[in-house]
């Protein structure tokens, strides 16, 4: 297991590096140089708090196509009845902790840190992380996060607090960034993401659209 410097921010070429499961690296610190140096390289932190910080870039990666999006019809009725409201960046900290807080079918705690929120809150207020808000009646009901990597979304955690909110919310910002995004990551199987038509694909794939589209490189 390839264990990382913390007084230098790399990581091995996870192109050429496959790791064990998935796993490219442990160790080093949650600095937003470290973060942000990852997501451009196709990795992200995965660990149990109070554990020593895992580094993955599994292989394959799951991801949505913009141009692949499934919507239901009763999500479209559920959109065009406007039930709900979306934002995006209003509030980014309410986001966040919710995503900490929220109780998760067959999940007992979170892998979401404090010092991993700090990082991405400075993220945020760097212009590198968004959140997107869905509302109902005035009320913050469901939303996700994530990283902004040229024409790349880094989906991070969503939450939502009544029935469909989430998906709502990732439908609307799919359907309104289309033409700007390239792809999706979502890193991990979810069959709520899956309903929605993303899907595994190779990493050295992944890897290419994500350099090719990384604006920031």
């Amino acid at each position: 297991m390839f264990r990382l410097d913390e007084n230098e921010i790399s990581f091995p070429d996870p192109e050429i590096y496959d790791g064990h499961e998935g796993v490219i690296a442990l160790g080093g610190d949650l600095s937003i140089e470290r973060i942000w140096f990852a997501y451009q390289l196709g990795i992200f932190p995965w660990y149990n708090p109070g554990e020593e910080i895992l580094w993955w870039c599994p292989d394959p990666r799951f991801v949505l196509f913009p141009g692949e999006l499934k919507v239901s019809k009763s999500m479209r009725k559920i959109l065009d009845r406007n039930v709900f409201t979306f934002s995006e960046n209003q509030n980014f900290r309410e986001v966040i902790k919710n995503c900490q807080e929220i109780s998760r079918r067959g999940q007992d705690g979170t892998w979401l840190s404090d010092e991993l929120m700090r990082t991405f809150i400075q993220l945020h207020e760097y212009g590198l992380a968004k959140s997107i808000e869905v509302w109902q009646d005035g009320v913050l009901v469901g939303g996700f996060y994530g990283l902004q990597i040229g024409k790349v979304f880094c989906g991070e955690s969503m939450f939502a607090k009544v029935s469909n909110a989430s998906k709502a919310g990732f439908i609307h910002f799919v359907e309104t960034h289309r033409d700007s995004l390239e792809i999706i990551d979502c890193q991990s199987h979810t069959e709520h993401l899956e309903s929605l038509g993303a899907r595994m694909i190779a990493k050295k794939e992944f890897l290419k659209i994500l350099h090719e589209n990384n604006e920031r490189r």
